[in-house]
């Protein structure tokens, strides 16, 4: 299974800190492990003593490679180990996550500064580390103890546990920032420039004599204010020149109906004519209240 996301164009990060996952009970959570690394150009992932060995077979091998979401090459090339030592004997540094404080004299770190401090030391060529402990228990002492440092996350003290491939993405996202930088993986598209200040006085310009001679200033002494409204709408959307186009072109279809087909005479434009003073709906109003006018009667539209 391949992830919406994923595009095989693109050329796929690899390095960083070993994950290590120390005695992973769920083939599932070893497979969004996986994923998780993979989102942030992690390759290197270590197994120690799975609870039900490795490579996985059958439904727990469909299990973990489902949940990889199209990492599998992580699956495929993951290193077993029988023990912690063995998986971090060629590590310069190693971080032991955990939620608790285990009374031992060791650095503690949040991911942010563990992995700013991994990445600036990889890239002198040193080798980094991080193990995670099971699913149900988490590292026990002996394992911490094996640690140059620690890395807790900052979370609910309430609810501190995580699940597994959530700690790894968390650890993931901030190697990805602290080695690659923060920037945006695509930006806007180009757009069409600003609106010139002449194209938008003629847009304004034409919306007001449309609206005038449909009766929207009402009380003709509001009609100052009303035509400021509607420009400060516009100018707070920042228009381009597209956007005044685009909208130009829709009123002109409102105001004049579907457009002429070959064959078919012009249609001609309706006129609405209004007393001076009519009942109209205080929304039509942009924001200005009206006083309540005497009923009138209004003329019939021509076609």
């Amino acid at each position: 299974m391949v992830g919406a996301g994923t595009n095989s164009t693109k050329p796929s990060l690899a390095g960083g800190p070993a994950i290590i996952l120390v005695r992973p009970q769920l083939a599932v959570n070893i497979g969004m492990c996986a994923r998780a690394m993979a989102n942030f150009g992690l390759s290197d992932l270590r197994l120690v003593n799975p609870r039900e060995g490795w490579p996985r077979t059958g439904a727990l091998r469909k299990g973990a490679y489902a949940a990889a979401a199209g990492a599998t090459h992580l699956l495929e090339n993951a290193k077993l180990y029988d023990t912690l030592e063995a998986a971090v004997a060629d590590l310069n540094f190693v971080w032991a996550t955990t939620a608790r404080e285990r009374g031992q004299e060791k650095r503690v770190e949040m991911p942010r500064g563990a992995m700013g401090e991994t990445a600036a030391r990889s890239a002198q060529g040193e080798k980094h580390g991080v193990f995670f402990g099971p699913e149900r228990t988490g590292l026990d002492n002996d394992e911490v103890a094996l640690a140059d440092a620690i890395l807790t996350f900052p979370v609910n003290p309430a609810y501190a546990s995580l699940n597994l491939a959530q700690a790894v993405l968390l650890t993931g996202y901030e190697w990805f920032s602290a080695a690659h930088g923060q920037t945006l993986p695509f930006a806007l598209p180009e757009r069409s420039p600003p609106a010139p200040r002449d194209m938008l006085v003629s847009f304004f310009d034409f919306v007001e004599n449309e609206l005038e001679a449909s009766g929207f200033f009402r009380p003709a002494n509001k009609r100052p204010v009303m035509a400021r409204n509607f420009r400060n709408i516009i100018h707070r959307l920042g228009p381009t020149v597209q956007d005044i186009r685009t909208l130009r072109g829709a009123i002109v279809r409102l105001i004049e109906g579907p457009r002429v087909l070959r064959g078919q005479a012009p249609r001609r434009r309706a006129q609405v004519n209004l007393p001076a003073q009519v009942n109209l709906p205080a929304q039509d109003n942009l924001g200005a209240a009206t006083a309540p006018q005497a009923k009138a009667s209004t003329q019939p539209i021509e076609e």
